[in-house]
Parts: structure tokens; C-alpha cells; sequence
């Protein structure tokens, strides 16, 4: 008896640790939200203790995908991509180059590394889906999404942060009869694909909504917002959503039977109302109250937050009615939050530990951030108390555990 129990325990233990080696765009829930506690109310002046930081990254704005064993991110050397594993300490533990990556502008791998179940899959800036073994780094397989499915890429290269559910991996190719393609994560081979609504790809990285009764991928092109059945790629709806550049780069969320998705430019955000079976949906509210290109926002207690690129400010709108409760004066950048806590991280390089009040911010802690060259585009992460920053070359790791 009391080996059987070793051995549930065992198994029990495992399981979870493999449940925990799985690190995404923006959290377990691509939402922004990282359910740590324990974490630091306030900061040093100087900021948080830097544990370690790496700083041969090469150019990028992939943030960390982070296990309870490796560190992963990419970045670009001369016109080539890689993935880099560090360990926890920040020690390289392989580098693998997987292709060539964007030069023309903004320079640098664009999308994060996704983890799943010991495997890594990276989405490149020319549309090429790349699979590696996440320990040793060795390529398993690799599909060329534009020269199988008549992918098209787009101004300033493909920018998608995957998504896995169940056996599928998905990815927005931007080609005419297979716009969004579901493939199978262990080998590549096509499950189906979707004709969307024939448009380019627009930097978007999808959301998964469950349902009772169905999955729906929610992703967004040039011109569209659109829902697509998991099970069989069939276009469930579609909804309207253009703006200057064709840049959808947040990924949207959905709580309670409604989904908000937020554009840069100038257009703002929309929330619609899903049906029961998830087959329709219905606009509910629009405005442009908070518009930001790629910083992404959060949702706390029915209260949207996020910067807004025009205005420069921090932005509290409500989740029901849109309407702008307040705001504060800051520069532009990305958000995620913890505690009830926001963290955001600013296109001037700042850091900040924010407290949303009842009708008002509390800018409570911030830091500079010391290392790294270019743009401060990569979203924070969070993981085991650890507070992850990239500035394009550099990656730093700060200690945010609470006494």
C-alpha cells in the first residue's frame, strides 16, 4: 500500500510539473494576467534586485517563454533567426538558427517561442513554422507556410505568437484559399484549412474561446475580426475592424460570453456579444477611447486597462460600457498584471508597478531599464517571482519575490 501511494504521489507530481512546462504569449490565458502571489508591493528606488541578464541576444522583440527548468526566447544575428535556451541562472544552454528573419525595418525576430510539452515551436517573420526538441534544440520538423499554402506576407513581416489546442497548432498564413491553417503539433501534416475572409495576415496573435459545446479561434486580418470553429475551420462570423496600417497586433479576450478586441491607429476597440453556441455575434459598444498598436491591454475587475498611442496615457475604461473612468499622463507601451497589480512597460524603456484605484492610478515604483539596444517592444513576463524584461539584445530577470 504505501508504495502504491509513493507512486501516485510520483505520478501526481510529475503531472504537474509537465502542466507547468507550458509558456505562452502573455500567460496561461493569453491574457496578461499571471496568477503569482507573494510578489513585491512596492520597489526599491533603484528598482527591483537584477538577478542576472544576458546580453547577446542579437535583435528582436520576442519576449520570454519561461519553464520550471529553461528560459527560451529568439532573436536575429546578421539575417538569420535563432532560438536561444538559458537556464535559470541565465547560462546558455544551446542556440539554434531555424532561418532567415526580417532586416528591412524594425530589425529582428518577431514573434516569442511557444513551449508545449517539451517541444518548441517559433512562427518566423517570413512564414516558415519551425518545431525543435526543447532541450537539446534540434529541429524536428518545419513547414513553409507561404510555399504550401500560398502565404503572403505583409509590411513589416509576419508577426503571430502561436497558439496549440489539443493536437492542433494554428497559424495565420494570409493566403487566399488557406488563410488560417490548423496543423498537427507532433509532425506538421494539415488538419484544415479556412478561407477566412481572404486577407492578409495583421501581426495578430489568436485567442481561444470555450464553449460549452464548441472552440472558437479568434484571430484578426487587414480588415476583419474573425471566428473560426476549432474542430473543422469553418468561418463562424466575421466582423468589420480596418484601420490606417492593417496592424492588429493585440490579442483580443473574451470573459462571460464577451470579447473585446483593440486596435492601434486611430481605431479603438469593440466588444461583441456571443450567442449561447457561439455561432453569432453582435456588437455591443465601439469607441476609441483606448487604441495602442502592439502593448496589448488587461482586464481586472471589469475594468479594461491599457496605454493609448495618441493620447499617451494609461487608460481605465469600463468593461460594460466603454465608457473612459480615468486616466493618467505615460508614454506609450505594453501591460500585464499580477496581484491586482499593473506592470507596464514603456517605449521610453521605463518600468513601472502601477495600482488601479477606485477613480484613479497609482504610479507606485519604477525603474530604467540598464541594458540591451532598439526598440522597447517585447512584453513583460512573469514567472515564479521573477519579473523578465527584454530590450531588444538584452534579456534581465529581476527578483519581485515579497519578504
Amino acid at each position: 500500500m504505501k508504495v502504491l501511494v509513493q507512486t501516485l504521489l510520483a505520478v501526481i507530481i510529475c503531472t504537474n510539473l509537465l502542466a507547468q512546462d507550458i509558456a505562452q504569449w502573455r500567460g496561461k490565458n493569453r491574457d496578461g494576467i499571471y496568477n503569482e502571489t507573494g510578489l513585491l508591493k512596492k520597489w526599491p528606488d533603484q528598482g527591483p534586485m537584477l538577478l542576472w541578464h544576458f546580453d547577446d541576444l542579437g535583435d528582436g522583440h520576442a519576449s520570454a517563454a519561461v519553464t520550471t527548468s529553461a528560459v527560451y526566447t529568439a532573436g536575429m544575428v546578421a539575417d538569420k533567426g535563432f532560438v536561444y535556451a538559458l537556464d535559470l541562472t541565465g547560462k546558455l544552454l544551446w542556440k539554434t538558427e531555424y532561418g532567415t528573419e526580417w532586416t528591412e525595418n524594425w530589425n529582428g525576430v518577431r514573434s516569442t517561442p511557444l513551449v508545449y510539452n517539451n517541444k518548441l515551436y517559433i512562427f518566423s517573420s517570413f512564414g516558415l513554422l519551425v518545431c525543435m526538441d526543447a532541450k537539446t534544440g534540434k529541429i524536428l520538423w518545419s513547414v513553409d507556410t507561404f510555399k504550401e499554402y500560398a502565404g503572403q506576407n505583409i509590411q513589416w513581416g509576419v508577426t503571430e505568437n502561436l497558439l496549440i489546442d489539443g493536437d492542433k497548432i494554428f497559424c495565420t498564413t494570409g493566403g487566399i484559399d488557406a488563410n488560417v491553417v490548423a496543423l498537427n503539433k507532433d509532425d506538421g501534416k494539415l488538419i484544415w484549412k479556412s478561407k477566412g475572409n481572404g486577407e492578409k495576415s495583421a501581426y495578430n496573435s489568436p485567442c481561444l474561446i470555450t464553449l460549452a459545446n464548441r472552440k472558437i479561434l479568434v484571430s484578426q486580418t487587414e480588415k476583419s475580426i474573425l471566428g473560426i470553429d476549432v474542430s473543422s475551420g469553418n468561418l463562424l462570423w466575421s466582423v468589420e475592424q480596418p484601420n490606417q496600417w492593417s496592424v492588429h497586433a493585440n490579442t483580443a479576450i473574451y470573459k462571460d460570453g464577451y470579447l473585446y478586441c483593440m486596435s492601434g491607429y486611430g481605431k479603438g476597440g469593440v466588444m461583441l456579444k456571443l450567442d449561447a453556441d457561439g455561432a453569432r455575434v453582435t456588437e455591443v459598444w465601439r469607441n476609441n477611447v483606448l487604441e495602442n498598436r502592439i502593448g496589448s491591454f488587461v482586464v481586472l475587475n471589469d475594468h479594461i486597462f491599457g496605454s493609448s498611442d495618441k493620447v499617451k496615457k494609461l487608460e481605465c475604461i469600463d468593461w460594460v460600457t466603454g465608457k473612459e473612468m480615468y486616466s493618467v499622463n505615460m508614454v506609450p507601451g505594453n501591460i500585464i498584471a499580477a496581484e491586482g497589480l499593473l506592470y507596464c512597460y514603456s517605449e521610453a524603456g521605463n518600468v513601472g508597478l502601477v495600482e488601479p484605484k477606485a477613480d484613479s492610478f497609482n504610479v507606485i515604483s519604477s525603474f530604467k531599464v540598464p541594458f540591451g539596444a532598439n526598440q522597447h517592444w517585447s512584453h513583460l513576463v512573469i514567472n515564479n517571482k521573477k519579473l523578465y524584461v527584454r530590450h531588444g539584445t538584452s534579456l534581465m530577470v529581476y527578483d519581485i519575490a515579497g519578504n
